[in-house]
């Protein structure tokens, strides 16, 4: 990554003209051959910029980009006062806090804490319209379905029943039970999934990744 500092001007020619008088900016050239211009204010968006793939040109004093569809943004440099480049390195993306995936791994291995009782058959349990979060069974011997999110909205609720419906087909699981578990449950999806004889709880991501059982709710 590039970043220049310097007054500038700049000019865009494309599907309209547009011109920014001269002032000092800052001048984002990355890796990926996009460009972004930006002043000290607008909070993060750029003044203007152009998107990979384009080309980057530089003579003395001015960068131009070029991008297919014949549009070009024309930086002219009038005062250098920083010019660096820095390697960034590989980018390893973007990891939510306490996605599906932990969660189903940190309540797979306290299923209990769900409700007394509860022990658990298989992770991952396959239908077949995709697999099942958790499947487990409780103390009087039923099958019950889990669906893990971390918002529960209603859509996870439709998705839970679908579940049930398949594995009720096998007579091994019939009649399963659905619980529906989620850092935040919406009230629109609880009054849903309770409609639906559905149980639903809610649970503290910090205390599931302590060593003591976390403290979920039941509605």
């Amino acid at each position: 990554m590039r970043l220049i500092v310097a007054r500038c001007s700049v000019e865009y020619e494309g599907r309209l003209g547009a011109r920014m008088a001269e002032a000092v900016r800052l001048i984002v050239l990355k890796a990926d051959g996009s460009i972004a211009i930006h002043c000290d204010s607008k909070a993060y968006k750029p003044l203007n910029w152009m998107t990979p793939p384009c080309s980057i040109f530089e003579s003395e004093g001015m960068i131009v980009a070029e991008n297919p569809k014949g549009e070009t943004l024309r930086v002219t440099l009038l005062e250098v006062h920083h010019d660096h480049s820095v390697d960034l390195g590989d980018e390893p993306g973007l990891e939510k806090d306490g996605d599906e995936a932990e969660l189903q791994v940190l309540i797979a291995a306290r299923v209990e804490s769900l409700k007394p009782g509860l022990t658990l058959i298989r992770r991952e349990y396959p239908t077949d319209i995709g697999p099942v979060d958790l499947l487990c069974r409780d103390d009087e011997g039923n099958a019950v379905v889990v669906e893990i999110k971390r918002i529960g909205e209603i859509a996870g609720v439709e998705q839970l029943l679908r579940y049930q419906e398949r594995l009720d087909l096998d007579t091994r699981l019939a009649p399963t039970r659905g619980m529906f578990v989620a850092t935040r449950i919406k009230p629109q999806a609880k009054v849903f999934a309770e409609s639906r004889g559905i149980e639903c709880v809610e649970i503290e991501l910090d205390e599931l990744r302590g060593h003591d059982l976390p403290r979920m709710r039941l509605f």
